[in-house]
Order: C-alpha cells, then sequence, then structure tokens
C-alpha cells in the first residue's frame, strides 16, 4: 500500500536528479574547503587549500592568489598553484589595476570567457605564464565586506564559466576571508615573539661582556636565520682609510669572505654609510652600483638590505641581508634590521669604549713602574731622572722588550737586594 503522501508525490525527472546531485557536490566542497581550511593557522597552508579547492571547482589549468597589502592600495600575489619562487611575495599591483585589481576595487567577481589578453582592463605581467590564458576568471575575497583578496582561475582555452560555479567560489571565498585574516594575524604575532626574542638575546650579549667577535658573530647569525638569508654580513667602518671591511658573516663562502674592502660612496654598503640610511637592491647582479657582481653571481644572490650601524649622527658600518631569490624587502623588515644594527653598534661603541679605558689604565700602570724604576737607578747609578729615562729607553730597544717589562725586572732585583 502507499500512503497519501507517497501518491501525492511526483518522482523527480532526470534533470531535477541531476541538479540535486551538482547541489550536493557543491555543499559538500563547501563544507570540506570550511572544514580543512578553518582547521589550521598556519597561512601558508590556508592559502594553499583555497588554491586546491578553487582549483577544483573551476576547473582551472591554474590558480593564483593576491592579498591586499597593508598599506590597503596595492595587490600582492601570495599564492599560486604553479611554483613562481621570484614573483610570490613580490609581484604586484594597485587597487584597479588589471582585471585583478579591477575585481578588488568593485568587489565583484570579473569572468572572462576567451581572449582574456583583449579585455581594455587586462595588464600583463612579463614572467607570468599565466597571462596566456584565454578564459580569466577573477573573484574577490571578502570578510564582512572589506577586501581582503582576490582568487584568480585561469584556462588555456576558452571556457565559460556558469553562474552557479562562479557563486560557489565568491560563497568560498566569503567563508575562507576569516581564516585568512586569523592566520595572517597569527603569523604576525609569531614573527613579532621572534624578533623580540632574538632583540632579547641581542641586548642580553650586548651588556654581557663578551668579547666583541662573538657578540657580532651572534649578530649575523640570528639576523640571517630570522630574516631567511642566504648571507648575512656585518662590515665595520675603518675611518682613517675611508674603507668598509667584513668583521662578522655567517656564510662560509671564501669568495664572499675574501672580499675586498669598499671605500666610503661606492658599492650600496659604502653608499649607505655616506648617506646614513637603508638602501634596498632588488637584484644585485643587475644593479650598476653593486661592486661585486661576479660574486653575486657565484654565491647566487639576488635581493639586498643594507643598513647603517648609528650612534647617534654616527655611522660605524652596515649590516647586510643577502637573498637568492627576488624579493620586496617590507617597511617592517627594514625597521627590524635597523634596529639589529644599532644594537651592534652599541656593542661596536660599547666594547671601543671599554678598550680605550682598560688602554689607559694600562698606560698609567707602566708610567707608575717605569717611575719607579727611573728612581732607583737614579739613587744607585747617580744618574739624572732624563739619564735614567734613556738608559731604560736603551735597554728596550737592545732588547726588544717593552719598557715596562724593563722597569718591572730592575723593580725585582732592587726588590731581592733589599731595595725599595
Amino acid at each position: 500500500m502507499t500512503g497519501k503522501g507517497a501518491r501525492g508525490r511526483r518522482p523527480a525527472s532526470g534533470g531535477e536528479q541531476e541538479e540535486l546531485r551538482a547541489l550536493r557536490r557543491r555543499l559538500d566542497i563547501l563544507q570540506q574547503a570550511t572544514r580543512t581550511i578553518w582547521g589550521t593557522l598556519d597561512v601558508e597552508l590556508v592559502l594553499k587549500h583555497i588554491i586546491e579547492v578553487t582549483k577544483e571547482v573551476a576547473e582551472a589549468d591554474a590558480v593564483l592568489l593576491y592579498l591586499l597589502d597593508p598599506d590597503g592600495e596595492h595587490l600582492v600575489l601570495r599564492a599560486s598553484s604553479a611554483a613562481h619562487p621570484d614573483l610570490v611575495g613580490n609581484l604586484r599591483l594597485k587597487v584597479g589595476e588589471g582585471v585583478t585589481g579591477w575585481a578588488a576595487r568593485a568587489k565583484e567577481p570579473v569572468a572572462i570567457a576567451e581572449h582574456a589578453r583583449k579585455d581594455k582592463r587586462f595588464k600583463f605581467f612579463p614572467g607570468l605564464p599565466e597571462d596566456e590564458s584565454e578564459a580569466f576568471l577573477a573573484v574577490p575575497i571578502l570578510r564582512r565586506g572589506k577586501l581582503v583578496g582576490v582568487v584568480n582561475s585561469h584556462r588555456r582555452r576558452a571556457h565559460a564559466w556558469d553562474a552557479d560555479t562562479i557563486d560557489l567560489i565568491a560563497t568560498i571565498t566569503q567563508q575562507v576571508g576569516g581564516a585568512i585574516e586569523n592566520a595572517l594575524l597569527y603569523e604576525e604575532t609569531r614573527k613579532r615573539a621572534e624578533q623580540l626574542d632574538m632583540i632579547s638575546k641581542l641586548s642580553g650579549a650586548v651588556v654581557s661582556g663578551s668579547y666583541l667577535d662573538e657578540i657580532l658573530q651572534l649578530i649575523v647569525s640570528l639576523t640571517a636565520n630570522q630574516m631567511r638569508s642566504r648571507i648575512c654580513s656585518l662590515m665595520l667602518l675603518n675611518e682613517e682609510a675611508g674603507e668598509l671591511v667584513i668583521a662578522a658573516t655567517q656564510s662560509l663562502s671564501e669568495g664572499y669572505r675574501n672580499k675586498p674592502p669598499i671605500k666610503v660612496g661606492q658599492s650600496i654598503s659604502g653608499l649607505a654609510v655616506r648617506d646614513r640610511k637603508p638602501l634596498v637592491v632588488s637584484d644585485v647582479q643587475a644593479d650598476a652600483r653593486y661592486a661585486y657582481p661576479d660574486v653575486a653571481k657565484a654565491e647566487g644572490l639576488r635581493s639586498l638590505l643594507c643598513v647603517p650601524m648609528m650612534i647617534q649622527d654616527r655611522s660605524l658600518g652596515v649590516l647586510n641581508v643577502y637573498t637568492t631569490e627576488l624579493r620586496r624587502f617590507s617597511a617592517e623588515d627594514v625597521q627590524l634590521l635597523q634596529t639589529i644594527a644599532n644594537q651592534a653598534a652599541v656593542a661596536i661603541q660599547n666594547t671601543r669604549l671599554l678598550t680605550e679605558t682598560l688602554k689607559m689604565r694600562e698606560a698609567l700602570e707602566s708610567r707608575k713602574i717605569i717611575e719607579r724604576a727611573k728612581g732607583i737607578l737614579q739613587r744607585e747609578m747617580g744618574l739624572t731622572e732624563d739619564k735614567a729615562f734613556r738608559l731604560l729607553q736603551k735597554k728596550s730597544m737592545d732588547s726588544c722588550k717593552p719598557m715596562k717589562e724593563i722597569a718591572e725586572a730592575i723593580i725585582l732585583s732592587a726588590e731581592m737586594r733589599g731595595g725599595k
């Protein structure tokens, strides 16, 4: 028997069943994406999951994800389904620039089925193969109506994305906007904690009384680790010669360690000392100001951040950070390295002052000993003060020993004879 409800229910048609299956699939994708993406605070994993889900839903050949820069005016490429080591983190475009920027400013998706490069909004970026795609879909990532970024889907051949697919990607991006913000906040908090820990270690080293060489070596090692640098070097200024010489580096490369001194005003380091301000070089291999491009090529060095080590308005040298990939150093990077460089300057200044104090103390002690030895010679040999000094000086020169050592021997001999 069948009930009244069963008799009144019309069996779903083939088209309706297909639509239901598609709806269930979309709901499954949305739920799985939400669980996966919200399940981690690692920003790189969050972005990776968004790339993967978008690529599956859009059936795309490639997916790129841009995030809004803290300045609120630029979008920065932060993740890609293909490897772009020189572009990720460096490729920037203004909000409103290109199709991506247009979608960001309008806060609505842009779908181009074919001939994407012919769109009047399109902006071509050299070195980005995805720009050769025929079809292009840009969907803004929003968080409570606020722009977080844009995710782009590319297809090599013409393709018209249906409204349901675009809506699903838009729904996913709205769901994950908060996850991205949380992950970025966590990343920022973690970086701040690491930076504070490093600065604390440096401050402790500065006041520890350790030898200067040990302190400078600690500075370059911690800095290289914190800033993910291939080579970090600290160069001290020889004011008499007007040259910068490498005083510490964590690099094991003999080619880099044995670089000749740099004159103030020459190369990047010399310019930073002369102008007393940080300098950023996007590619040292291509910058005419860099004095050693052969060394840079041999070591695979690309980007450079160089900051002067300042004590008040005086530069004691520079701190250099090199990377093996093209990197756009942020204002935060510059500020952090300047803080470290200033800590290094304090350590150098303190050590020099201590050295000068010890030298003065030693000179005073030597003078007292020499004066005492002169007195003994004057009494025992009937010499004038000037002749006693000249005798000490001659003994020192003849024996190639310091006058202090000759004077100590005279005093010891007198004490053994019972003299004073």
